[in-house]
């Protein structure tokens, strides 16, 4: 399993994880199946919120038993995100989790209420042990630029966004920052929630072509492809077992010269946008 320092100076992490967004929407017991054979093939690194409704509840059962071998990380929403409002809702989190602490703390998004208030909060959830690291999520290079300032460098772990092989607007301004700073980015919903390219289609033709050459699945091949780049890590949802263990196989695919440049052919990137597209 292909790992990669996760922030300046943070633990390896495997390059592809499992998210849990609507992860509770189906059976229980297939979910946490799903998340225990992705752990079992590698992906240790865990994305939830509070905002999840009950995913939470569902990774820790999932990891009872194996939580030193997890990257956890969950997500306080903004309208919590007042300094004692993240200490509160983290509480919260990991009462459903099960768990004395998170590996990495995130913003969800940026909202009304002082970003220094929040990482002012992340601070003391960082001194009382709680939390080992924190982050950012959906934030453009502005939101970057205040987060930075004010907690100064070496202490933002990761900034999470929107990043799929249709969506790849993070590529223009976002991921050369986050190099720049030392910030891991962590791609969600990188099969396009509901929208990935269909066979039929020249993109999902191109996706079929590479997967026959290296005898693996599209998906893999479009996980393999938005980790190619230092520092970026994705996080796929799946509430099936099987998938799970075809969504490890992307961390250990390497693409060739050729293979990346037809996929990016396929799925240009486009211009930049002037904000930043979210979920």
């Amino acid at each position: 399993m292909a790992e990669r320092e996760f922030g300046r100076g943070g633990p390896r992490v495997p390059v592809i994880g499992q998210g849990t967004w609507g992860i509770d929407a189906g059976p229980r017991d297939q979910a946490v199946a799903a998340l225990r054979a992705g752990l079992d093939a590698g992906l240790t690194h865990i994305d939830t919120a509070e905002m999840y409704g009950g995913a939470e509840a569902i990774v820790g059962e999932a990891i009872a038993g194996r939580r030193d071998a997890v990257f956890l990380v969950s997500k306080v929403v903004p309208d919590h995100a007042t300094r004692a409002g993240v200490v509160k809702a983290c509480e919260a989190s990991l009462g459903r989790l099960g768990t004395d602490r998170l590996d990495c703390y995130l913003l969800h998004w940026p909202g009304r209420h002082p970003l220094a208030e929040t990482i002012a909060g992340f601070e003391d959830l960082k001194a009382a042990g709680k939390i080992l690291a924190w982050g950012v999520s959906n934030c453009d290079v502005a939101e970057l630029d205040e987060a930075l300032k004010i907690a100064g460098p070496g202490v933002i772990a990761c900034n999470q966004v929107l990043y799929h092989l249709g969506q790849r607007a993070i590529e223009h301004a976002v991921i050369p920052w986050c190099r720049a700073n030392g910030v891991a980015v962590v791609g969600y919903s990188p099969f396009g929630s509901g929208s990935f390219p269909r066979p039929a289609t020249t993109g999902g033709r191109v996706l079929a072509k590479v997967a026959a050459r290296h005898r693996t699945t599209p998906y893999a091949v479009a996980l393999a492809f938005l980790t190619r780049l230092e520092g970026v890590f994705t996080i796929p949802k799946t509430a099936r077992a099987d998938r799970a263990v075809e969504n490890a196989a992307g961390a250990a695919l390497v693409l060739d010269r050729d293979d990346l440049m037809a996929i990016d052919a396929a799925f240009p990137r486009g211009t930049q946008p002037r904000s930043l597209p979210m979920l």
